[in-house]
């Protein structure tokens, strides 16, 4: 009889609230082995909550979490080796060598000179190499999220949580971190990103789990999310700068440079009424071009906006 092997990670019924404040409400979904998974919401949905419950920073009030069936709690240092995290705040020890700090944090995990040619891998792929010797304090902030992402994966953890890994960073260490999260995966590291560059979790995610305040909206492959709302967006530039007819102007999602987006339905307003209710009202069209969702559409269409006092 086979077995089935346990999720990459399984989170059931997590529950968390800070006094009245409600971060977490009962959240369960499981990310399978081998996955890129993203994780998005808005400001304070409660994603730091519980990246900080997977790994074992705080503690759930109620519910469960396993990492590669070891439980966050009662099984912690299992748990913990299995997973790798990147965190979103800039945490580093300014009185070590790059290279001495990677070394050091192998060591907290029970690694020895074994995985020093990984570092030295590591170093490499992230353009770490002239800064091996290097004091951390000495620095720039994009070369320092390059030391975090190494301390990360020093112990080549089978899962790995990027925390908004690219917030604030320059275009090279995007490009420089993604293909080197590609050819992870590509080995088969689960990898769980949360970002608020949708168009990052839009190109690099297999499926994706939006949560907003506190509670799961939806889980899906990101194609399906994609293909899941019937609508599409038509920008026009009217001639002589006319206005569109109220039917049409309640339409609108944005104005920029001259130009107007109308969201349509599929099915109740299809582009050719548009072109005829403008033709009945006298207008020209100067120029047009249409766009299907993005997954940034999708996602305001599934969340709302924060209630004030919700923990991020």
């Amino acid at each position: 009889m086979n077995i089935p092997s346990p999720a990459a990670l399984s989170i059931d019924g997590v529950r968390k609230a800070y006094g009245a404040v409600q971060a977490l409400d009962g959240l369960s979904f499981d990310i399978r082995q081998g996955e890129f998974f993203g994780l998005l919401g808005p400001n304070g949905a409660g994603k730091s909550t519980l990246i900080s419950i997977i790994s074992g920073l705080i503690r759930a009030d109620q519910g469960s979490v396993r990492v590669l069936g070891h439980d966050t709690v009662s099984d912690w240092r299992a748990a913990r080796r299995q997973l790798g995290v990147v965190p979103q705040e800039l945490v580093f020890d300014p009185f070590f060598k790059v290279v001495d700090l990677l070394r050091i944090q192998a060591g907290y995990y029970g690694a020895g000179r074994e995985v020093w040619p990984w570092i030295d891998e590591m170093l490499e792929r992230l353009e770490l190499g002239n800064k091996r010797t290097a004091m951390m304090r000495s620095l720039s902030g994009g070369m320092k999220r390059r030391v975090l992402i190494a301390q990360a994966l020093v112990h080549r953890p089978p899962v790995v949580i990027l925390d908004e890994p690219t917030a604030g960073v320059d275009v090279e260490l995007r490009r420089t971190l993604w293909r080197f999260m590609r050819d992870l995966h590509a080995k088969g590291t689960t990898v769980v990103l949360t970002t608020h560059y949708l168009e990052e979790a839009q190109e690099m995610c297999e499926r994706i789990a939006i949560v907003d305040k506190g509670r799961l909206r939806i889980v899906e492959t990101t194609e399906g999310l994609l293909n899941r709302h019937p609508f599409r967006f038509l920008t026009l530039r009217l001639a002589d700068d006319a206005r569109l007819p109220p039917q049409l102007a309640e339409l609108v999602t944005s104005e920029k440079g001259g130009a107007v987006e109308l969201k349509l339905d599929r099915e109740r307003h299809p582009i050719a009424g548009v072109f005829a209710a403008l033709k009945a009202a006298g207008m020209e069209i100067a120029d047009v071009s249409t766009r299907d969702p993005d997954l940034e559409d999708i996602f305001v269409e599934l969340t709302t906006k924060s209630a004030s006092g919700v923990v991020s």
